[in-house]
Formats: C-alpha cells, structure tokens, sequence
C-alpha cells in the first residue's frame, strides 16, 4: 500500500527527499536473469535470507499494522513494505525505500515457481492503477511472511491457502544477490560496504573532524573512499565533479558518485551521493546520511551527472 508516514523519527530522516510516487510500469525481465547469480554469492545469499526469515518471525505477536506510522521500536508499527525495510535493514541489507511500488523495480525479476528464501513476493487487489499494493517475503515451502493488514498483523501464509494469493498474484523480485558484495568483492562493493558502516557513525555538519566523525557532506564522501583505498584528494563539492569519467545513469554501478543540482536546470551541484547498487543511493545531508532510491521524483527532476572515480 502507498503510505506517507506521519512518525516524527521517519520525516527526519526523509529529510527534503520527497518520495513522490512513481506509477509502476514493471514488465518482467528475462526468467534466465534471476537463475544465474553473476555475483557469486550464493552461500552468502542463502545465509542473509535465513537472517531475515529469523528477524521477521520474531516480530510475530509485537508489531501491529499501520499504513501511517513507521515505529522501529516495541511496540512495533509497520505496513507490509516498511516491515520488509526494517528487517532487511536490521541485518545490514538497506533497501533504500519503505515502498512496494519503488521494490518491485529492484534486483530481478524470478517467476513464481522458481520462488528462493529471501524474494520479494508481490499482489495487487484494487482494480485501479498499476502498482502493487502488497509485498510479501518468500521463506520457503511456498510460504510468505508479511505484515498481512490490521487484523492478522504479521502472519506466514501459504499462497496455497486462498483464493487471494492466486488471483493477485503480480510478480516476484530476487534483490539479495546484488544487494550484497559479490564474491571476491569489487572495489564497488568495499565503498559500499564503509558507506553503510559510517552512515550511523558520521555526522554531516559545516565542519570536518574526523575523530569525532563530524564532516561536510563531500567530506564524508572523500573519508569513505580514501577508507576503501580511493583518493580523491578533494572535500570540494564541485571539485568533486570534475573528478573522474562520466557515466550515464543506465550503466551506474556500485561507488559511482552522483550529482544533483538544487534548483532545476542549474549546472550547480548542491547534493552528492554514493550509488550503492540497485538504484539505491547513500547521501549525506544535514540531517544525516540517509538511503533512498533513483525512482524518486526529486532525484530524477534534479540529477545533474555521475562520475566513476576508481
């Protein structure tokens, strides 16, 4: 379901990054796309997947369903999506998004009876638009665990068991593999990896310090990098710019660096972000280092160019 959480914590974090709703037009990929890994990655994967089965049957009995409020903390407030989010991110995999409609047009798509741990399960019972409106996640055995609707809370359903799961079934995505580091990790991978260690640690201010982890916003860019053994040589935000070789959005991959202005139709950035994979983003703000998705309106109304550093 669509939602605008109304939390104080979650609007914080949000920050100015509106997540404008984009209207799904998710046409299947090739089946072949999801049964072959390219990361190899598999144990890991597998490993992940049975993480995240174990976080979501401990929320069982503590969290009840909203479609307004996100609470990360007991007693528990999640829709189907932001449930998914949390225990994706409470095992160190950060979606970048607390909606279905941005989900289904992540990782791979997988058909349904090539279902694995981990895949994101998702259905459609309103007769209007075009996006999904629930979002589940596969744990085996043709069975799903969601956050179902207010009165069942989180619940593992067999899609077997109603006429539901049947007639509104839409698709399926496999995120895990890209989600993670392939195997040996790439460069990509490590910038990622030190991205989302500091994004709880740093501070994002008018100063840099870097004991107490405070910096500016391309400060923070630059500590990550030369941390992953890339220099930039440079905390300047245009500067920052210039560096490297241009990349076109279609072909990003994972530590790329991406530009936003702050007024449509200027050449000036305003905004720097790590592209994490997936069309997820790692921005520092001054309200902190946030993850979001490309699909959203402000970053596709104010994308300036990317840049490969490395």
């Amino acid at each position: 379901m669509k939602k605008h959480f109304l939390t104080t914590t979650l609007a914080l974090s949000i920050g100015f990054s509106s997540f404008g709703i984009v209207q799904g037009t998710f046409e299947p990929i090739k089946v072949e796309a999801a049964t072959t890994n390219t990361q190899n990655n598999d144990k890991a994967v597998a490993a992940k997947a049975d993480q995240l089965i174990q976080t979501g049957k401990s929320l069982i009995g503590k969290a009840t369903y909203s479609n307004t409020v996100y609470k990360s903390t007991y007693p528990y407030k999640f829709s189907c999506a932001s449930f998914l989010m949390y225990i994706f991110e409470k095992n160190g995999v950060d979606l970048g998004t607390y909606n279905e409609n941005y989900m289904i047009q992540q990782g791979t798509y997988v058909a349904r009876n090539q279902l694995q741990k981990g895949d994101l399960v998702f259905f459609k019972s309103k007769k209007t638009g075009t996006d999904p409106d629930h979002v589940g996640m596969y744990i085996g055995n043709n069975k799903i665990i969601h956050m179902a609707d207010s009165k069942q809370n989180i619940v593992i359903s067999d899609m077997n068991s109603k006429p539901y799961y049947k007639d509104n079934y839409v698709s399926a995505r496999r995120v895990l593999p890209t989600l993670l580091s392939a195997n040996p990790a790439t460069k990509g991978d490590k910038i990622v990896e030190n991205a989302i260690t500091y994004k709880n640690k740093a501070t994002i201010s008018s100063t840099i310090n870097e004991q107490s982890l405070r910096f500016t916003a391309p400060g923070f860019v630059e500590y990550v990098y030369r941390k992953s053994g890339v220099k930039l040589g440079t905390t300047n935000l245009k500067e920052l710019m210039a560096k490297g070789t241009t990349v076109s959005r279609a072909n990003l991959k994972k530590g790329d660096l991406v530009f936003f202005n702050g007024v449509k139709g200027s050449k000036n950035p305003s905004l720097v972000a790590i592209y994490a994979g997936d069309q997820r983003l790692i921005i520092p703000t001054s309200s902190g280092v946030t993850t979001r998705v490309l699909f959203v309106d402000y970053y596709k109304e104010h994308y300036l160019t990317a840049k490969r550093v490395f």
